[in-house]
């Protein structure tokens, strides 16, 4: 049993394999890794549509283009406004994708 918890609550630096000596520092490695796979699928999420978006973008569907912009800038000032990426950077990457859209002609 032991053994399970070296290995499930254990970190690493430099190779060394280090475990924290205090009950509340086992709770903050367990909330950490937590937050870590939920911020990394949050900005996993964001790149696989900002891709999306591009490939409809270069293949000139404007229309599917502006369907999911909605929900890609959603995606990106909540991530913004929950810390998981800079609100500079937020704005940044939504200012680079509308850019994007107006160039793109669309069919009216």
């Amino acid at each position: 049993m032991n053994n399970l918890l070296y290995f499930t609550n254990s970190y690493s630096t430099k190779g060394v394999t280090k475990l924290p000596i205090k009950k509340s520092a086992f709770k903050e490695l367990r909330k950490s890794k937590k937050r870590h796979a939920k911020n990394k699928a949050t900005v996993s999420e964001i790149k696989s549509l900002t891709k999306k978006f591009e490939r409809l973008i270069s293949e000139k569907k404007a229309s599917e283009a502006k369907a999911l912009i909605n929900s890609i800038v959603t995606k990106i000032d909540r991530a913004a406004s929950k810390g998981v990426i800079h609100r500079n950077a937020s704005s940044r990457r939504i200012s680079r994708l509308m850019k994007k859209l107006s160039i793109v002609p669309s069919k009216a």
